[in-house]
């Protein structure tokens, strides 16, 4: 029998101090070793205890959650679940949370009955699972450097994409998709479409949060928004996002449709739709994140003859997604994620066209794997620790 995951539950209040360890006591592959009520006791818990994975709460008095994060990450990594009140305010604070380092979040109900609890316990189970075989990660602040004056979002002109890439990420997706998108100019030639699998109100505020720190335009999905080239849309949580060519220009079309892989939004859900209506002109991205959604949509663009990109494993905070397109085939170029924002400026964002023989030889049967030290020589090299 392997070793139970060990857990520390990091909350305020007594009632889910006491709930939360009786909801993870189910599966008989985890451990609450310990409880703590603040940061500063938590810290003192982790260094007695060593747990494998703990769950916290931010909203804490004495030292929060925020500041716990950022002294773990400095002495220690370990990986952390954010598990705290869904709001504005705490929606943003998650977002600057997974920015330091917390592998994944689940919003807690406001409703603290165990009722409500019980609802998502199958959710934070699986978590606590993943993140307890999570590689710890630190990117880098990454500075884009363009050559010629950087166009205002207010100025750039609206232009029809050269392509249309599609993207779908899951857990470690906000610091990944950051550091690839701050990698790409403001003069891009193609649309990028972003699928994170992402609870319905935290999407709004990821999307502002990578406008103000990224050089493209990037807001969330509505339906009619037209594909634009230099303009990221992010799909809204609890929505599919589809593809429409229309005469007055393409767009997006947003659907209450069913989940999909378990997923709404879900990646499968818009790769298909990207294969049937761009075909050649499509391009799919599949990166960190666990689970399988969006391999087969991306077998579905490659069939259409479109260019298939996955995550190389080794630079995914969990790899289960690319690594199922990549077992399957479906993926033309297997690349690391310091590579990714690079790859598509050089392909899809210059004025003059690929050309037909270099497109046909990265579309080979076999799928290419680019070396993380072939890249550009601005490029700066996350570090990995293990």
């Amino acid at each position: 029998m392997s070793e139970r995951i060990r857990v520390l539950v990091v909350d305020d209040s007594a009632l889910m101090r006491k709930l939360i360890p009786a909801i993870l006591a189910r599966d008989s592959s985890i451990e609450v070793v310990g409880t703590a009520m603040d940061g500063a006791f938590a810290l003192k818990k982790i260094e007695e205890l060593q747990p494998d994975v703990v769950t916290l709460d931010l909203e804490m008095p004495r030292m929060d959650g925020m500041e716990m994060l950022r002294l773990i990450m400095h002495r220690a990594p370990l990986p952390i679940i954010l598990f705290s009140t869904h709001s504005k305010e705490g929606g943003y604070a998650t977002l600057k949370a997974l920015a330091l380092g917390a592998v994944d979040f689940l919003a807690k109900p406001r409703d603290a009955a165990a009722g409500r609890l019980e609802e998502i316990a199958d959710q934070l189970i699986a978590k606590i699972k993943v993140a307890k075989h999570a590689a710890k990660r630190k990117l880098p602040p990454v500075t884009v450097k363009e050559e010629l004056p950087r166009l205002t979002k207010a100025s750039r002109p609206a232009l029809p994409p050269r392509r249309v890439i599609a993207v779908g990420i899951s857990t470690g997706g906000p610091n990944a998709l950051q550091f690839m998108l701050s990698q790409i100019p403001s003069d891009f030639l193609s649309t990028i479409l972003v699928v994170q699998h992402m609870p319905e109100g935290f999407t709004e505020m990821f999307a502002k949060r990578l406008d103000e720190c990224c050089p493209l335009e990037v807001h969330e999905a509505r339906s009619g928004d037209l594909l634009l080239a230099g303009r990221v849309l992010i799909c809204p949580g609890n929505r599919h996002i589809m593809v429409r060519r229309m005469p007055r220009g393409d767009m997006v079309a947003l659907s209450d449709g069913p989940p999909v892989n378990g997923h709404r939004p879900s990646a499968d859900v818009l790769f298909h739709s990207v294969a049937q209506e761009f075909g050649l002109l499509a391009v799919g991205v599949l990166m960190t994140g666990m689970g399988d959604d969006g391999a087969e949509g991306l077998g579905a663009i490659k069939s259409a003859g479109g260019m298939t990109i996955a995550q190389s494993e080794d630079t995914c905070v969990v790899s289960g997604m690319p690594r199922a397109a990549i077992l399957k085939g479906y993926a033309n170029k297997v690349i690391p994620l310091e590579g990714l924002g690079p790859f598509l400026v050089n392909h899809y964002g210059a004025d003059k066209d690929p050309g037909e023989k270099a497109e046909k030889d990265e579309k080979s049967e076999k799928p290419e794997k680019i070396d993380r030290h072939e890249k550009s020589e601005n490029t700066p090299v996350p570090s990995h620790r293990s």
